[in-house]
């Protein structure tokens, strides 16, 4: 006799696993009493591998390492890194990160968190996002400050390899300091984007974009004032203290430029 016959409840079939890859990156960074800045916690996983790398001064330097072709479409990648009080941490990537394709059509994921405590700085510098055509990646870095820290952040992105439209990119960048919004921003370009994205009040046919983001607690006495860096560049000021600059560019290359003299300027 079936378990129906009886009276019982049928058994539901297994939910289907979740298509794509799941990887988390994890980092802490903590003083570590003698003037220097300790990683009690670096833990990578699939294509998210870490390295430790030399710092400036009583920085810790850590590498993001792609292990394996990723963010594929229907993947959810995610980076988190913390800096207790006095720590001083710096992150980036070996390569540009591709956004690419996956078989069942779903968007990938790619989220950055980044949490500063005290008088902690913290850099974070990825190399560039490339969109390539046929993908559909989602990115979203939140950023808690506390009311001392400092942060630099860079953001690069590029519409498509060379000769080859852009995939859709949803990229969100929300920045709180003191439990209080400072930066909340969103951008979506490529096929399926809301219009007007490459016109003349978007991205003007430009295929590199880019942002740098520097809170200083020091512009509290002394703020960045407004000011348009070339034709396609503008520094913003926020209120926060912080500074926001933001650059369009034709190519990678060029969009490097722009921001590393800004980087020079507001990041120090």
């Amino acid at each position: 006799m079936s378990p129906t016959a009886t009276g019982a409840p049928p058994v539901a079939p297994p939910a289907p696993a979740p298509a794509g890859v799941r990887a988390t990156a994890k980092i802490a960074a903590v003083a570590d009493g003698r003037g220097g800045t300790a990683l009690p916690l670096l833990a990578g996983q699939g294509p998210l591998a870490l390295r430790r790398t030399r710092g400036r001064e009583a920085e810790a330097g850590v590498v993001l390492v792609g292990a394996m072709s990723a963010p594929l479409g229907g993947d959810h990648l995610t980076v988190e890194a913390s800096a207790g009080p006095g720590a001083r941490l710096a992150l980036t990537s070996a390569a540009a990160t591709l956004a690419l394709p996956g078989r069942t059509g779903e968007p990938a994921r790619y989220d950055v968190r980044l949490t500063l405590a005290g008088d902690s700085v913290v850099r974070w510098l990825p190399e560039p996002l490339v969109s390539v055509r046929g993908s559909d990646l989602r990115v979203h870095t939140r950023v808690e400050l506390a009311p001392a820290a400092r942060l630099v952040l860079r953001e690069e992105q590029v519409l498509g390899r060379t000769g080859e439209g852009p995939g859709l990119l949803r990229s969100r960048l929300a920045v709180t300091r003191g439990g209080r919004p400072l930066l909340d921003q969103e951008l979506a370009c490529g096929p399926g984007a809301p219009g007007g994205w490459d016109g003349p009040a978007g991205l003007a046919g430009h295929r590199a974009l880019g942002q740098l983001l520097v809170v200083d607690p020091d512009f509290a006495a002394s703020a960045p004032a407004a000011a348009v860096l070339g034709e396609f560049a503008v520094v913003t000021p926020l209120a926060g203290p912080a500074v926001l600059v933001t650059v369009l560019a034709p190519d990678a290359l060029r969009l490097r430029e722009l921001l590393d003299a800004a980087c020079r300027t507001y990041g120090r």
